[in-house]
C-alpha cells in the first residue's frame, strides 16, 4: 500500500491539517465552512463573480427572469428578509455600487435608510444609484444571479455591484 503524504492548509483560517482522519472528511464533504455564506450555491456564485458583476437580492413578489440563475431561499413571508440577507452575503462579497427601485423611497423608506446603512456598515461607502423600478426589473437580466427572499415590504430589492479587493 502507498501512503501519499500532502500538506493541506485550511484558507479559513490559515491553519495546517495533517491529520489522516482530516483529510478523510474533507474528501468526503464533511468539513464545514467557518465563516461567510453557508449556502453553497449562493457562496460559489459570489465566489465566480468578477469586478462589475451584479447580485440581485429581492422580495417574495419579484418578477425573476427566466434566463438569470434564481436561488429561492424563502421560508416563510417575510423570512429571511431583505436586510439580514445583504447582510450575510456582505461577508463574502466587496460591493462598489448598489442599484434600487425610485419608487423605495416613498413606499419603503424605512428598509431604504436601514439597507444603506447596513451597507456603509459593512462594506464602507458605496456609490447608490436609483432607477424606475421597470429599468430596475430590466438591470435584474444583466444579473449573474438573483437571491429570492421572504422580504414582503414594497420595493425591497437591491442590486449590488461587486468591487475589488485591492
Amino acid at each position: 500500500m502507498i501512503k501519499y503524504q500532502c500538506l493541506i492548509i485550511d484558507v479559513t483560517i490559515g491553519s495546517q491539517i495533517n491529520d489522516d482522519k482530516d483529510i478523510y472528511e474533507m474528501r468526503r464533504g464533511r468539513v464545514m465552512k467557518k465563516t461567510g455564506v453557508f449556502n453553497s450555491v449562493i457562496s460559489k456564485l459570489i465566489a465566480e463573480m468578477g469586478h462589475t458583476d451584479k447580485l440581485a437580492v429581492v422580495d417574495l413578489g419579484f418578477p425573476i427572469p427566466k434566463e438569470v440563475e434564481t436561488i429561492d431561499i424563502v421560508l416563510d413571508r417575510g423570512k429571511p428578509d431583505l436586510l439580514e440577507t445583504v447582510e450575510v452575503v456582505l461577508r463574502e462579497l466587496k460591493v462598489e455600487k448598489i442599484l434600487l427601485s425610485e419608487e423605495m423611497k416613498e413606499k419603503n423608506p424605512e428598509t431604504l435608510e436601514k439597507l444603506i446603512e447596513l451597507i456603509k456598515q459593512k462594506n464602507g461607502e458605496v456609490e447608490v444609484e436609483f432607477l424606475p423600478h421597470e429599468d430596475f426589473k430590466k438591470v435584474s437580466k444583466e444579473c449573474k444571479g438573483i437571491v429570492r427572499t421572504g422580504a414582503d415590504k414594497p420595493y425591497s430589492n437591491v442590486i449590488l455591484v461587486s468591487g475589488v479587493i485591492f
